[in-house]
């Protein structure tokens, strides 16, 4: 009974499927051979091949076989693959930020505003590194970096303060609530920043098909030689050409013009990165690594030059040794390092503590100020000094997001701007040594052509007055009137020009006086 049931059952079963892929199969052959499918927003043909051939195999053969494999958006050839690979970079970015720059998750990694810092410095040496020559940027490279910074600083949008604000009911009556808005250095800072970095894209961009300078390799002949002249500290540029004599008056105006335009950017993001610096607080391990008092730090030349009675900051820059970079690092992390024990000495209320001096409050606000005034010096003096142990430390313990971004971006903006002035530098400097080279070889032609013009306006003279001759009355500029009536004067008038002429062009050149000129002066 059991075993006639289960074939009933299974009869029942196949027929109902033969049955059902039977009426599909003859559906399929009223309809046309192609079906639309859709997939995330596209939509596409996709044709179905179902011959009368095939409806005998429906039951051994699934009909989802015989369409061929839809190809996915995200693996079109084209634009697609580049837009995936970019968003898979950008995740590894902010995995990274999110972990502190530890990959083993384990909490060890830096704190936020670090690794946002370093994220924005690494995103700039990645784009603007490669600047060794005054021409615009990439469009590629311009458009990763507008986008990239974008991303960064889109966390700034997100740093709120509470601020008072008035609200009107709709009964009229003014009610004063607490609203949030950005934080007010970011609001402030933020926007001035992003107008110096679209300032700087644009002096690059200005510099588009220009045709009076040119860059060579280093490996060519013209750039072995143009090297040997240029300085040890850029050897890894490739040096700039300019035609023999030099640029023309309107380029040259356009290169003062972009220099002072960038000079202008530069001390604009100086002056941010500086503020931003002073508002950071200065870290305790630093504290502890400075010695007790200022003239320690100083050393005491220095310290006596500062506490003198009369001084004078750049007279005093003057009289020290700043010929490398290592010597103008020590010098400013030596006077940062006195500038910190004197505002912490002002500060403490024990003068008991070995914080603690003799020094009047008075006196230590003058040195103090002198010092800053030498720090202001050799930051203008020195745009392109690399930071002190103060920033480093500074940097390295901040623990505020919004200061990280405003010191990163300021300070990536001031490095940029100063390689662009250092370029534009470099291409006045070789136009004033063609400058230089062209007027020497004018005055050696001249020189040249003067002496030979000398000689020829001698043997001219004898030959255009016969009875002239170099007698000693002659020589004299003595005149002859009483033995020969006065009629005829001993020198021709004519000849007189040339004379004078070539005396004078002898005493241009270091030439001897005639005696009787000697005898009149």
């Amino acid at each position: 009974m059991v075993a006639v049931l289960e074939r009933g059952l299974s009869a029942s079963k196949s027929f109902s499927i033969k049955r059902m892929f039977h009426s599909l199969s003859t559906k399929q052959q009223q309809q046309q051979p192609q079906t639309l499918v859709v997939e995330n927003g596209d939509s596409h043909l996709v044709e179905s091949n179902t011959p009368e051939s095939q409806t005998s195999d429906c039951l051994t053969e699934s009909p989802v076989e015989t369409l061929p494999p839809m190809i996915s958006p995200l693996n079109r050839p084209g634009k697609r693959p580049e837009r995936q690979q970019a968003d898979t970079e950008m995740k590894d970015r902010f995995a990274k930020l999110l972990l502190g720059e530890d990959m083993s998750g384990g909490g060890k990694g830096v704190s936020s505003a670090l690794a946002l810092s370093n994220a924005i410095t690494n995103l700039a040496a990645s784009i603007f590194g490669e600047q060794t020559k005054l021409q615009p940027m990439p469009q590629d490279r311009q458009a990763r970096w507008k986008k990239e910074i974008d991303w960064l600083l889109s966390v700034t949008d997100h740093i709120v303060e509470f601020v008072p604000s008035q609200q009107t009911s709709k009964d009229g009556v003014c009610t004063e609530i607490m609203v949030t808005r950005q934080r007010g250095d970011l609001l402030m800072n933020i926007p001035a920043l992003r107008k110096l970095d679209a300032m700087l894209i644009d002096t690059l961009d200005n510099f588009r098909g220009h045709n009076e300078f040119y860059y060579v390799s280093r490996d060519s002949e013209e750039g072995k030689q143009a090297s040997n002249a240029r300085s040890n500290d850029k050897w890894w540029l490739p040096p700039v050409k300019v035609p023999p004599g030099g640029l023309s008056e309107p380029a040259r105006k356009m290169l003062y013009f972009q220099k002072d335009s960038v000079t202008q950017v530069q001390k604009a993001a100086m002056a941010i990165n500086a503020q931003v610096l002073s508002e950071m607080a200065i870290p305790e391990s630093y504290i502890d690594s400075l010695p007790k008092n200022g003239r320690s730090s100083l050393g005491d030349s220095i310290y006596k030059s500062i506490t003198e009675e009369w001084f004078d900051p750049a007279q005093f820059l003057s009289t020290l040794d700043l010929s490398t970079e290592h010597k103008v690092l020590d010098l400013k992390n030596r006077i940062e390092a006195s500038v910190v024990i004197w505002k912490r000495k002002l500060h403490l209320k024990d003068n008991k503590s070995s914080w603690g001096s003799a020094v009047s409050l008075g006196k230590r606000e003058l040195f103090e100020e002198r010092a800053e005034t030498i720090l202001i010096l050799l930051k203008q003096k020195f745009p392109g000094l690399p930071q002190s142990s103060l920033d480093i430390s500074k940097i390295q313990f901040n623990k505020d997001v919004g200061q990280a971004v405003l010191e990163s971006y300021s300070r990536i903006l001031e490095s940029l701007a100063y390689t662009v002035m250092s370029r534009i530098e470099d291409v006045l400097y070789t136009d004033s040594l063609a400058q230089k080279q062209t007027l020497l070889a004018e005055e050696t032609s001249d020189a040249g052509t003067d002496s030979e013009s000398a000689g020829s306006s001698g043997e001219e003279t004898e030959k255009l007055d016969p009875q002239y001759s170099k007698t000693l009355l002659d020589f004299m500029g003595w005149s002859d009137n009483s033995s020969k009536g006065g009629d005829k004067p001993t020198k021709s008038p004519c000849l007189t020009p040339k004379k004078l002429s070539y005396l004078e062009k002898l005493e241009n050149f270091n030439g001897f006086r005639s005696p009787k000129d000697r005898h009149q002066s």
